[in-house]
């Protein structure tokens, strides 16, 4: 391992010179072959956002619940609640929740992705290495899921470039803020500097309760649910990143073997430790139990198909005022919150009822502050010039220098919002969230203060002149946590190649 503090060798970037309309068309053409496998989020211009300090206020939080800012983390993601949270490892050697963000934008159904263009964001168990996180996304800052998985190849699952990012715009991806996306980032950037060779993201339909169990009971989904119900009791009853593995084509959680693990073969002899799978196997009946109890009380069940496109969390619901939307329920300018800047022409989820703002609740800081001047990280850090305006995915300031090339890359699908064909009619009003969500506003994430000698002591970022849409399937990853046979998306000359000897 490269020793901390000695600088990583980086490339000169340099403006590609061909025609402008041939980059042009390049790029178009790159936009619309990838469009409908997920959220592309390759941006050409090198930033320096990717680098960018945890602010004070989060290093305190750090120190304050016993964790090294450097120490591992895993991610946790539910669709129903709209909520990420960030699990990180306190001096016990245990994780603990340090973070929960709202989502800001989810999209499709509850339930896994099952193809190409079906708009569904992942759900399972997806191991993160460097090589999936994205500097210079044009959704601000990308962490490619790794989709499809092990378990996904051997099921038949199609898509690729399924993302948590910025933006707050989805196409089968978890879209937060682009002030969310930056802190989380850096938490996943320090693990690795750290020495966490890959972390865990764990996306559910809704948090496994009984209760929740109970009321999506009919859901075609709830045998898969189930079996991602043992990986999330094994994290509930540990607190340690649960062991998975794939074979017979299903999830194995905690095994421990000498035999080798085929996605579609047999599974091997294996055994957990027994502590652990008397405790999983103890919190287990306790749920069937409750479960058994809520359906005989009558607890009513939930529709399995909404006809709504995905959710976005209460936080964000409640600050966007009806006199912001349009007929269409596209965001017309952009909303500040405490938990970051919701973009305009972000459409909202499908069949949502905003919420009844007559008695004017929110105070005017909550809906109508100055983008520029509440950002914690703006998209307008980025160098670039002509580039940087035009494959950036910046807001209305730059409408004005960008013209008629902002409006064609937008067009193409380089930028942030949405395609309105994207977008089915709105059929019915959305399943309502749980009260307690509603309540959840987390903390500021603060002011980003850059550090003076950032570049002594952490690698310098590669530009490259463009960063490459590989093939999720042409590099394996080498992670020893890795899912057996995953081979997650590797671009060339991005994270994974500036910090390499965490790998």
């Amino acid at each position: 391992m490269k020793a901390r503090g000695q600088p990583v060798r980086g490339g000169v970037f340099a403006l590609n010179r061909r025609p402008l309309v041939r980059s042009l068309l390049a790029s178009a053409a790159i936009a619309a072959a990838i469009a409908l496998a997920g959220c592309d989020t390759d941006g050409t211009v090198p930033s320096t956002r990717s680098m960018q300090p945890l602010s004070a206020q989060m290093l305190a939080e750090i120190e304050q619940k016993n964790m090294e800012k450097e120490s591992s983390i895993l991610v946790r993601l539910f669709k129903e609640e709209a909520e990420l949270e960030v699990w990180k490892e306190d001096r016990s050697g245990r994780l603990a929740l340090l973070k929960t963000y709202p989502i800001c934008r989810w999209s499709g159904e509850l339930g896994p992705k099952i193809k190409e263009g079906d708009r569904q964001a992942p759900e399972g168990f997806y191991t993160i290495t460097p090589g999936l996180m994205n500097p210079n996304s044009s959704y601000y800052l990308a962490i490619n899921m790794g989709f499809p998985n092990a378990y996904d190849k051997a099921n038949g699952r199609t898509g690729a470039f399924l993302m948590i990012h910025g933006d707050c715009s989805s196409r089968g991806c978890y879209a937060m803020t682009d002030e969310q996306i930056s802190e989380i980032y850096a938490l996943a950037r320090e693990s690795f500097f750290g020495g966490q060779r890959a972390f865990q993201i764990q996306a559910y339909p809704f948090r496994m309760t009984p209760l929740n169990m109970a009321k999506h009971r009919n859901s075609p989904h709830m045998a898969f649910w189930r079996m991602l119900k043992q990986g999330y009791d094994h994290f509930e009853v540990t607190h340690l990143e649960p062991k998975v593995d794939v074979c017979e084509k299903r999830y194995v959680f905690g095994s421990e073997s000498s035999g080798k693990f085929t996605p579609a073969g047999r599974c091997p002899v294996y055994q957990v430790q027994p502590d652990i799978a008397a405790a999983v196997a103890e919190k287990q009946r306790r749920d069937d139990r409750d479960v058994a109890e809520l359906v005989n009380r009558g607890t009513a069940t939930v529709a399995a198909r909404t006809g709504t496109d995905g959710g976005m969390n209460p936080v964000f619901l409640a600050a966007v005022k009806p006199y912001n939307v349009d007929s269409d329920g596209v965001v017309r300018a952009p909303v500040v919150v405490s938990a970051g800047t919701i973009p305009a022409n972000i459409r909202l989820p499908g069949g949502e009822r905003l919420p009844d703002q007559s008695t004017g609740s929110l105070t005017a800081a909550d809906v109508s502050t100055p983008r520029a001047a509440t950002r914690v990280a703006s998209r307008e850090d980025s160098p670039g010039g002509l580039f940087g305006g035009l494959f950036s995915s910046g807001g209305k300031e730059q409408a004005s220098s960008a013209g008629v090339i902002d409006r064609m890359s937008r067009l193409v699908g380089l930028r942030g919002s949405e395609p309105a064909a994207d977008v089915p009619t709105p059929k019915s009003k959305a399943a309502a969230k749980p009260a307690e969500i509603a309540a959840a506003r987390p903390k500021p994430p603060g002011e980003a203060k850059p550090t003076a000698n950032a570049g002594a002591i952490r690698p310098q970022q590669r530009p490259e002149s463009q960063e490459a849409n590989a093939d999720p399937q042409t590099k394996p990853a080498s992670s020893a946590s890795l899912l057996n046979g995953a081979q997650p998306t590797v671009p060339a000359g991005t994270f994974d190649n500036r910090f390499g000897p965490w790998r």
